[in-house]
């Protein structure tokens, strides 16, 4: 997207001219927060729910950021809006800004502040109608020191090396299994299992993510009556399982047929899957 219009610290400006210094801890060590949004037709989905996480995390990682969320949230509508782009993926990044090259953190040097706008390029629909492979890895699961909590870092390299590891296996996705905790989550993504009817999905904490497309299905199958369990998931419960699924902002939610060598299910996307689909895209389509 070569004419898009990015934020940077209170400018608007060209991608093509759209630069952060090579001291920005962002770039140095990846020290800083991301959220990924998505609009459908102008409209952005769950904004607040992002920026709510992306303002709870920021303390924990000591973090000012002299704006409000409302005034976050502004920058990110009108970036959209500059973009003229209607269905789109909103790349927020918050930095520690610039220090000095070393590890020590200075309080006083301003965050940076990025708002990148492009156009959302979905799955192809036959990933959706016969369902994808994923990968189990057995690895323990990183945590941040000191914070009880998962947090969207700028620090994905395991993530990228999860992903890259599962895709050439065959899989689009990995989804790591802790030799304590169990089952955790994908590198981009958060997985749900569905057995007899229940709905289950690992409970959050400092190694799973409270995704935001994790929260809305939750919340459909609450409105929707449907059995939901949150807690331990075993690398059995995922094998065994009727339905599998994973979820995120970008691909929505995307079935799973199968588990490295184990087919799920009646191998095609089950039922419980399916309407969670399509009451998903609803909430998509109404953007609220």
């Amino acid at each position: 997207m070569q004419n898009s219009i990015v934020y940077i610290n209170g400018l608007f400006t060209p991608l093509e001219k759209a630069n952060v210094s090579i001291l920005d801890r962002g770039f140095c060590y990846g020290d800083g927060l991301f959220e990924t949004m998505r609009a459908c037709k102008g409209n952005i989905f769950r904004p607040d729910r992002h920026l709510e996480r992306l303002f709870l995390s920021l303390p924990l990682i000591f973090i000012d950021l002299p704006m409000t969320q409302q005034e976050v949230k502004a920058v990110v509508q009108e970036t959209l809006d500059r973009n003229k782009c209607k269905n789109a993926i909103i790349r927020l990044t918050v930095t520690r800004g610039i220090n000095e090259p070393n590890f020590q953190i200075d309080p006083e040097s301003p965050p940076t502040l990025v708002v990148h706008v492009r156009p959302h390029q979905p799955l192809p629909k036959a990933i959706y109608r016969k369902g994808v492979q994923i990968t189990l890895l057995t690895m323990s699961a990183p945590v941040l020191p000191g914070v009880k909590k998962n947090l969207k870092t700028c620090n994905f390299l395991s993530n990228i090396l999860i992903r890259e590891i599962s895709q050439r296996q065959g899989s689009m996705e990995g989804i790591i299994v802790d030799p304590v905790l169990g089952v955790t989550e994908g590198a981009t993504s958060n997985l749900f299992i569905v057995k007899e009817g229940v709905l289950k999905t690992p409970a959050v904490n400092n190694s799973v993510l409270e995704g935001i497309t994790r929260r809305v299905v939750l919340e459909i199958a609450r409105d929707h009556k449907i059995p939901i369990e949150e807690g331990l998931l075993l690398t059995e419960d995922v094998l065994t399982a009727d339905e599998v699924f994973i979820t995120n902002s970008v691909i929505d939610i995307v079935p799973v047929i199968r588990v490295d060598d184990t087919y799920i299910g009646k191998r095609k996307p089950g039922i419980l899957t399916c309407f969670l689909q399509d009451e998903f895209l609803k909430c998509v389509e109404e953007a609220r």
